[in-house]
């Protein structure tokens, strides 16, 4: 019996990143919203978090930057686990399997993107700095949209014992479409903006982007909190098999599952 499980791993990502989201925010509007002049263009007023990170406060950008995709990535290889352990449902076919390993891998890249952006700063390495920002929002993008179709696939194949499948691809599916939307809008903005309010909008859509992050990385609480067990709750994978023992007239003394657990 356990209710602390795989599920803190999001959990952990995501109340970091919105601590360190808002220490930074919180920090630049105290000092009275200074201008970075080494990495702020000229007419912009409102700084990137890449502009914040840059400062005094980079300690805090690397370290939080870090410990959110490690935490995440967990969350990732924590679900594949879990379905391969069938504590959560098992996936269907090779596609399934294979959107999911592919998911880790880009979800691995980007996070790879986001902890050197925050080391190679906009101010000293902005070339090196904005290709790893495409890279991290790229990776998990990518990693994201392979996520959806694996958890299409599953929805439909155990449809409708699991509907939290499809709940969580909708989940998904909207910050894919949500993210997308505003990172072409700040792409736009950031590299052909020439008016002080086309700067700064690019910087309030940067921060926008950063904080709905923190939804798609709480999204992972639904797809591993299946998986805890307690007095009263079988674990999603094992309740599947009970229900398909009982319905083929099996003894329901049997043990439900001989998987491993830890």
């Amino acid at each position: 019996m356990w209710l602390i499980s795989f599920w803190v791993f999001p959990v952990i990502s995501a109340c970091m990143w919105i601590s360190m989201l808002l220490g930074m925010l919180g920090t630049w509007l105290a000092e009275g919203s200074p201008v970075y002049h080494d990495s702020m263009t000229d007419g912009q007023t409102i700084a990137y978090i890449s502009d914040v990170g840059a400062e005094r406060l980079k300690p805090l950008f690397i370290a939080g930057s870090a410990v959110t995709v490690v935490f995440l990535d967990l969350s990732f290889l924590s679900e594949r686990w879990l379905r391969h352990a069938g504590q959560l449902v098992r996936n269907k076919g090779l596609l399934d399997k294979s959107c999911a390993i592919g998911s880790i891998f880009f979800s691995i890249a980007g996070a790879l993107g986001l902890i050197l952006l925050s080391i190679f700063d906009t101010v000293h390495y902005p070339r090196l700095h904005d290709g790893f920002l495409v890279m991290f929002i790229g990776g998990y993008l990518v990693s994201a949209i392979l996520v959806c179709i694996e958890y299409w696939r599953l929805g439909y194949s155990y449809r409708p014992h699991h509907r939290v499948l499809l709940v969580s691809f909708w989940v998904k599916v909207a910050f894919i479409v949500i993210e997308l939307a505003l990172a072409i809008a700040f792409g736009v903005l950031d590299q052909y903006g020439t008016t002080s309010k086309q700067l700064n909008t690019a910087a309030v859509l940067e921060w926008v982007i950063a904080l709905i992050f923190t939804f798609y990385v709480l999204s992972f609480v639904i797809d591993l909190l299946p998986s805890v067990r307690t007095r009263n709750h079988v674990p999603q994978g094992e309740k599947r098999f009970s229900m398909t023992s009982r319905e083929n007239g099996e003894s329901l003394e049997a043990p439900a599952y001989t998987g491993q657990h830890f």
